[in-house]
C-alpha cells in the first residue's frame, strides 16, 4: 500500500497573540537583575554590601563632614585639640574650600585670575556648541575652538604682552594645568595618530620604517620616561640658552606618548574596513588623498571610537604623572597642600584625594557618556 507523503502545508497556522512589552520598572529589574539564579546571588550580594557601607559613607561624606573652619582646629577633636568631640571623624570639606582656588589655579596670581577665567569660558561657549549636532556651522566652530582659542589662552594666561603681566609656567597648576595639557594632548594626538597609522600601513619602505620604529618606541616605555627624557635630556641638544620651557616640554611629551597608542588604535580601525571598500573607491576614479579622506576613515574613526575616548581618558588621568618634571596639576597641588600645617589632620588627606578623585570621575565619565551618545547616533548600520 502506498503512502502519500506531502511537505507542503494544506491550511494555515492560526494567528498568535503578538508578544507583550512589559516596559515597567519591575520587568526591568526582573530582566536585568534577577534573570537567573546567579544573576539573583550577585544582586543580593550588592545589595548586601551597599546596605552595610552606604550609609556610614553617607554619614562621613556629608553629615558627620565638617564644611566651614578656618584652620585645622576645625577639623580636630577634643583629644587632638579642636573643639568637636572626642571619637568623631568625617571628611574636612573646610579644608577643600580653604584651598579650592589654589586646587583650580595652583600658584597663578590671585589679581589675574580673571585670565584663566576668561579662558575657560571661551572653552565652555566654544565646546558645547561644537558637541551638540545640530547646531549650525561646524566648520568654524572647529576653528574657533582648535585654532583661534588656544593662540588667544596662550597670550592671555602667559602674558608679556598687550599690557598683560607675564606669568611664568612655574605658577601655574591644579585643574587649570590638568585641562591644558589634556586638551592639546587630545588636539594633537587626533591627527598625528591618523598620520602614523597610514605611515604605518603605507607601501614606501622608509616610511613605514620610521612610523613603526616611532609607535613602537613610544609605546614601549612608560609616560613618565618621556616626560623625564622631555626635561632633562632634551635641553642637553639645544644650544645653551635657547632653553625650552618646562610647560611645553610636558605638552610635547604627552601629545608624542598619546599619538603613539592612538596610531595603534585608528590602525585596528583601517585594517576592519573590508578591501572592497578600497576597491570601490579605486574604481571610483579617487586618488590616495580622496579615498582616505571621504571612505575609508570616516568608517574607520566610527569602528574605534570607543578606543579612541578610551585613550583620551587614560591620557587625562595621566596627567598626574607630571608632577616628575615639578609640575602640579590637580592631583599634584592636592597632594602638595597636605604639608599645609594650617590644615594637617587625620582626615585631611582622605578628603582632599576624594575631592580629587571626584573631578576626575566628573570629566572621564562626561567622556564615556558622549562616546556612548555619539556611537549611537552614528551607528546606521545596525537597527536595533
Amino acid at each position: 500500500m502506498s503512502q502519500s507523503i506531502t511537505y507542503v502545508r494544506e491550511g494555515f497556522i492560526e494567528a498568535e497573540k503578538p508578544p507583550t512589552s512589559d516596559s515597567s520598572a519591575f520587568a526591568w529589574i526582573r530582566h536585568n537583575l534577577f534573570a537567573s539564579w546567579k544573576d539573583s546571588l550577585l544582586t543580593v550580594i550588592a545589595l548586601a554590601v551597599l546596605v552595610y557601607y552606604l550609609p556610614k559613607a553617607i554619614d562621613w561624606l556629608f553629615l558627620s563632614a565638617v564644611w566651614t573652619g578656618a584652620d585645622r582646629t576645625a577639623c580636630l577633636t577634643t583629644d587632638q585639640g579642636g573643639q568637636l568631640p572626642a571619637g568623631w571623624s568625617g571628611a574636612c570639606w573646610a579644608y577643600v574650600n580653604d584651598r579650592f582656588v589654589q586646587f583650580m589655579f595652583g600658584s597663578y596670581p590671585r589679581s589675574e585670575l580673571w585670565r584663566p577665567l576668561l579662558v575657560a569660558g571661551m572653552f565652555v561657549a566654544l565646546l558645547v556648541p561644537f558637541l551638540i549636532p545640530k547646531v549650525p556651522r561646524k566648520g568654524l566652530n572647529a576653528i574657533l575652538l582648535l585654532v583661534v582659542l588656544p593662540i588667544v589662552a596662550y597670550f592671555l594666561l602667559l602674558g608679556g604682552s598687550f599690557g598683560l603681566r607675564y606669568v611664568e609656567t612655574s605658577l601655574w597648576g591644579g585643574l587649570m594645568v590638568t585641562l591644558i595639557i589634556s586638551f592639546v594632548g587630545i588636539v594633537m594626538s587626533l591627527p598625528i595618530g591618523i598620520l602614523l597609522a597610514l605611515g604605518r600601513r603605507s607601501s614606501m619602505p622608509i616610511l613605514k620604517t620610521v612610523c613603526i620604529g616611532f609607535i613602537e618606541l613610544i609605546r614601549g616605555v612608560p609616560l613618565i620616561t618621556v616626560l623625564f627624557m622631555a626635561s632633562v635630556l632634551l635641553p642637553l641638544f639645544l644650544e645653551p640658552g635657547n632653553n625650552i620651557d618646562k610647560f611645553l616640554r610636558a605638552l610635547i611629551g604627552v601629545s608624542i606618548f598619546a599619538s603613539a597608542y592612538m596610531a595603534e588604535v585608528i590602525r585596528g580601525g583601517l585594517q576592519a574596513i573590508p578591501k572592497g571598500q578600497y576597491e570601490a573607491a579605486d574604481a571610483l576614479g579617487l586618488n590616495y588623498f580622496h579615498k582616505m579622506t571621504f571612505i575609508v576613515l570616516p568608517q574607520a574613526i566610527k569602528l574605534v571610537i570607543p578606543g579612541i575616548v578610551n585613550t583620551f581618558i587614560g591620557m587625562f588621568k595621566d596627567t598626574s604623572l607630571v608632577t616628575i618634571i615639578s609640575m602640579y596639576d590637580l592631583l599634584g597641588i592636592v597632594k602638595a597642600s597636605f604639608g599645609d600645617s594650617g590644615w594637617i589632620t587625620p582626615v585631611t588627606p582622605l578628603t582632599g584625594l576624594i575631592f580629587a578623585g571626584f573631578v576626575f570621575w566628573i570629566f572621564c565619565f562626561g567622556m564615556s557618556r558622549y562616546s556612548a551618545f555619539v556611537e549611537r547616533r552614528l551607528d546606521k548600520g545596525h537597527k536595533r
